[in-house]
């Protein structure tokens, strides 16, 4: 049974940063792609940024120059740097894993940010 276990959410007034991540328990092989959403209230789950088992990355474009993704593959963790940000950036962060057989979700942690 894979779990996903986030950590670093919190409150931070704009133009600060915070730096999230996420480890995943059991087996998740070697070809996965691991990525962050979030979701503000009365908002849809939106992706935020992802990156590929090979390194490969992806940014929403709101957070492009902002955010940076970065992984472990050894301790199967995903990790999300977030400088600059703003008011806007407030919502609860998910991180996710797709493996080639199924996707996990972590549990969410709240980011607020002040202005």
């Amino acid at each position: 049974q894979v779990q996903l276990v986030e950590s670093g959410g919190g409150l931070v007034q704009a133009g600060g940063s915070l730096g999230l991540s996420c480890a995943a328990s059991g087996s998740i092989g070697s070809f996965n792609t691991m990525g962050w959403y979030r979701q503000a209230p009365g908002k849809q789950r939106e992706l935020v940024a992802t990156i590929t088992s090979g390194g490969s990355t992806s940014y929403a474009d709101s957070v492009k120059g902002r955010f940076a993704i970065s992984r472990d593959n050894a301790k199967n963790a995903v990790y999300l740097q977030m400088n600059s940000l703003k008011p806007e950036d407030t919502a609860v962060y998910y991180c996710r894993i797709t493996t080639i057989f199924k996707n996990y979700w972590g549990q969410g942690t709240q980011v607020t940010v002040s202005s």
